[in-house]
């Protein structure tokens, strides 16, 4: 791969930028990628993620990167925070991907700089369509189940961009629905679940943002019992 990649400087930077110099004196790469350093939940450090056959840099949202099994990431371009990678990354991509849901066992460690030659920016290809991760954006469904058994869902907040604020809210709801007779529709249980957020449906969810979700809530009890 990294003779395919040599053969392709022609179509890099030009010379002197970052991500070509990373191309053309940069052999470690193999190595570095063969011995990773490791990554630790909430150790605040971009880290180097499978991307197909290349590896890229990947950015970890901040309150949302202690996992234990998925964080939220950003593809951004290996030379960042230079002007230039800017630029070049906007072309290929990397700026459209917003934020990801990442898989911790993907992870292949803390991002070296090394790593450089082996992304798409160092072959100055386009990162593809689908980079193998969900869009990290999340939601609460609150779930109704009839006594049938059969369930429809009452009320959807989002989006979420922060996992952990999705589960203190989830909690927040579901100790209301527990303790509060008013938040009751007769013959259905009601239940709150994290859930992603389809951007498809937006016009479906209710924004949550510096609202109180057991307000929300309630106001959809209210309708659904008219």
């Amino acid at each position: 791969m990294i003779r395919r990649m040599l053969r392709r400087l022609d179509n890099t930077p030009a010379t002197g930028a970052p991500a070509a110099r990373a191309v053309t004196g940069d052999r470690t790469a193999p190595l570095a990628a063969s011995n990773p350093q490791p990554w630790t939940p909430g150790c605040d450090q971009d880290v180097a993620i499978r991307v197909g056959p290349f590896i890229e840099r990947a950015h970890p949202i901040p309150g949302d990167d202690v996992g234990p099994d998925t964080i939220a990431v950003k593809l951004v371009h290996p030379d960042t925070p230079y002007a230039t990678a800017y630029l070049h990354g906007d072309a290929l991509g990397y700026t459209d991907t917003g934020w990801l849901r990442c898989k911790t066992a993907t992870i292949l460690g803390i991002w070296n700089p090394s790593y450089t030659a082996l992304t798409h920016a160092a072959a100055n290809l386009p990162l593809p369509d689908d980079v193998g991760m969900d869009r990290a954006h999340y939601a609460i469904h609150i779930q109704a189940r009839r006594s049938d058994n059969t369930e429809y869902t009452l009320l959807r907040l989002g989006p979420y961009f922060q996992n952990r604020i999705t589960s203190r809210d989830v909690d927040r709801l579901n100790t209301a629905l527990k303790r509060g007779t008013a938040l009751a529709i007769p013959d259905i249980t009601l239940t709150a679940e994290d859930a992603q957020f389809n951007v498809n449906e937006y016009a479906t969810y209710t924004d949550p943002y510096q609202a109180d979700v057991v307000s929300l809530l309630a106001d959809a009890i209210v309708g659904a019992n008219a």
